[in-house]
């Protein structure tokens, strides 16, 4: 059976990472988290002090994408890869609202994404994997044969951010997580490179409404479908 590549696109805290996981599992394909690599720069930058509330080091942060050593490992537990930053797990830490805040900024500079992508492209060059991130279908793989945009209410996804970070005992409230996704849609939107944006040819898929089962059941059906006209091709 011909294997696909399956790009998803979105806004933040549309659930991408969750439905990508999960179709990678029920397909047997290869899990690829983008935004758990730019989240971890992100992080990266924090703990040198190169970003901040007031400092934005824009220069420095560039000279030193030469030390950051991004590499994702098998969690045979959890199903799922992990975020290494030069050797040390970073999952936990890169999920928090700090590293939220800044991630946007971080994404915005060039020489960042340029990095970034080069990498994504190497570890997508063997088909059957799922990748989701900001510019996917639109920069990484324009060519993926099946593209999907996540979409949600600003409301419902402060909503479901809010009550995740709560479970992991963060201390913050339903207008910070608010803000916060509204900063980042601006932001996601208006850079100058690689702006998100709906890839030519990709689905608009709404999950406003939708549970999870709903929502996997949906894509899933779409995969298959795509999939089965791929049929006797390498």
């Amino acid at each position: 059976m011909g294997k696909i590549t399956i790009a998803i696109d979105g806004y933040s805290s549309t659930g991408k990472s969750t439905i990508a996981k999960q179709l990678a599992k029920a397909l047997d394909y290869v899990y690829i988290d983008t935004g758990a690599m730019y989240r971890a720069v992100t992080l990266y930058t924090l703990r040198n002090k190169l970003i901040g509330e007031k400092i934005n080091d824009i220069r420095a942060i560039v000279k030193s994408l030469s030390k950051i050593n991004l590499e994702f490992t098998y969690n045979p537990t959890l199903g799922y890869s992990e975020m290494y930053l030069n050797g040390e797990n970073v999952e936990k830490e890169i999920r928090t609202l700090e590293v939220s805040k800044y991630v946007s900024r971080i994404a915005e500079i060039k020489e960042v994404r340029e990095m970034l992508v080069g990498m994504q492209q190497e570890m997508g060059k063997v088909k059957g994997i799922v990748m989701d991130g900001r510019d996917i279908g639109t920069v990484v793989f324009p060519n993926a044969e099946l593209k999907v945009f996540m979409t949600a209410s600003p409301a419902k996804r402060a909503y479901r951010r809010y009550k995740e970070l709560l479970e992991k005992g963060e201390e913050i409230t339903y207008e910070q997580i608010l803000k916060n996704v509204q900063l980042r849609d601006h932001i996601d939107s208006s850079r100058e490179f690689s702006p998100l944006r709906k890839a030519d040819g990709a689905i608009t898929f709404d999950n406003s409404d939708m549970g999870l089962q709903e929502q996997f059941e949906r894509l899933f059906s779409y995969a298959q479908r795509v999939i089965e006209t791929k049929k006797g091709t390498p």
